[in-house]
């Protein structure tokens, strides 16, 4: 709470991306100390026996991201990647009628979309089976490092750290959600099990308008918006580092783990042994990019 409230205090002397945002960043900084889990897999369960009894109710609305990247079309932002699918989705397609398999895939997309947005994230798009989404981070001011230059790593809790580990914390609360609290549901009904494979990684992104989507009523138009979507590499990386995931493991990029507390390294292990199916590489001459995964 010291560490929130310290942030509080420097919002008037910092011109940012907050301004931006429009809003206080205490409504942005979410940490597992305020998050009750229990909560949230009782909440998961109830949500996930209603959808496999009656038609799902998706709710979720994506109106929030479009406001957010409106503010940053045709620039670039900093921003951690979070990238998440099913394990085994073809196969449960060929086993479930498409009902079924429809109920909980939806069920699955919004578990995630509604713990996202619990820690500050913003889903982006819904693709089959998988969910990409966004955590916007903050740069720090040069007078923040020099501020704390005679600080150690251990010691620094950096606007970096807590968003990148607010990304983090929000993969492990997916994959607890799954386990103790989808899959119980799913085992009542005799369907399979879902797991998930989660891809992290930290960059630069360009944030981009491809035309405008027109609402017609009669033939009339009553309402036109932008077309916004984001490109740059870390998208890209962040999709094929799921690939390599095992079932039910969060795999994070070299970027992003060099953001963690030394503290919070530790919980990762470089993962070795891929270089048949990964091939991106760092800078160059610098090798293959790395990446860790959670132990």
């Amino acid at each position: 709470m010291q560490i929130i409230r310290d942030e509080v205090n420097n919002r008037t002397q910092k011109v940012s991306l907050r301004s931006k945002l429009g809003s206080p960043f205490i409504n942005k900084l979410y940490l597992d100390a305020v998050i009750d889990i229990e909560s949230v897999i009782k909440n998961s369960q109830i949500r996930m026996w209603k959808a496999l009894k009656s038609k799902p109710e998706f709710r979720i609305s994506l109106s929030e991201t479009q406001t957010i990247l409106e503010k940053f079309v045709e620039s670039k932002i900093n921003l951690v990647i979070l990238h998440i699918d099913l394990v085994g989705s073809t196969k449960m397609s060929m086993t479930l009628s498409i009902d079924k398999l429809s109920a909980i895939i939806r069920a699955f997309a919004e578990e995630t979309s509604l713990i996202i947005s619990m820690y500050g994230g913003y889903v982006l798009k819904y693709v089959g089976d998988a969910v990409l989404a966004f955590f916007v981070i903050e740069n720090e001011s040069s007078a923040d490092r020099g501020n704390k230059k005679n600080i150690t790593s251990n010691d620094v809790v950096t606007p970096y750290s807590l968003q990148s580990s607010n990304a983090i914390s929000c993969a492990y609360t997916m994959i607890q959600v799954i386990q103790k609290g989808i899959n119980p549901i799913l085992n009542q009904y005799d369907y399979p099990e879902l797991k998930v494979r989660i891809g992290i990684d930290f960059g630069e992104i360009g944030v981009v308008q491809y035309g405008i989507d027109i609402d017609k009523l009669d033939g009339k138009a009553i309402f036109a918006r932008p077309h916004i979507d984001m490109i740059g590499p870390t998208i890209s990386i962040a999709v094929k580092m799921t690939s390599i995931a095992k079932p039910d493991q969060i795999v994070i990029g070299q970027k992003l783990y060099d953001m963690l507390k030394d503290t919070q390294k530790k919980a990762f292990k470089r993962i070795s042994g891929i270089s048949t199916v990964w091939n991106y590489a760092n800078r160059v001459g610098e090798g293959r990019y790395s990446l860790y995964g959670n132990i």
